[in-house]
């Protein structure tokens, strides 16, 4: 695991296995949340009012793999069964959720200043200063 110096100060990682069943999803969740997290936290706009929807980008990011893996073994078109004549084909249901996913993570990005076009409105997050105490004053670095 590799984790991003000072990220969990500032958003906290939620349990994904409170919220995925497979394994392989949690661990493509971690890894998600960890370069989303260490980008913003590069760009100084990681903040602790972002932590739910960082967690909605990362669902949103699995839930696109879920549908696109079934969108790909299956096909995007589900053809109707050979007994039926009056069966259409039709659109796999998993290739709308996959364009939904990919629409909701897209506008998540763009919320969060992390979709390439919108990296400029995103603003650096104010930090309080320091507090400055009697030792302050006394230890002054060397010229």
């Amino acid at each position: 695991m590799n984790v991003i110096e000072g990220t969990g100060e500032i958003v906290v990682e939620p349990d994904w296995r409170r919220l995925l069943s497979r394994k392989a999803e949690r661990e493509a969740a971690a890894e998600y949340w960890r370069a989303i997290t260490a980008e913003m936290r590069s760009r100084n706009i990681l903040s602790a009012g972002n932590q739910h929807a960082i967690q909605r980008l990362v669902i949103g990011y699995v839930i696109y793999d879920r549908s696109a893996r079934d969108s790909i073994k299956t096909g995007a078109v589900v053809m109707p069964k050979a007994d039926n004549a009056r069966g259409i084909p039709r659109i796999n249901p998993a290739f709308r959720v996959m364009k939904e996913a990919s629409a909701y993570s897209l506008g998540l990005e763009a919320e969060l200043g992390l979709a390439p076009r919108r990296r400029s409105s995103a603003t650096k997050v104010a930090r309080p200063p320091r507090p400055q105490g009697p030792s302050t004053s006394y230890l002054k670095p060397k010229d």
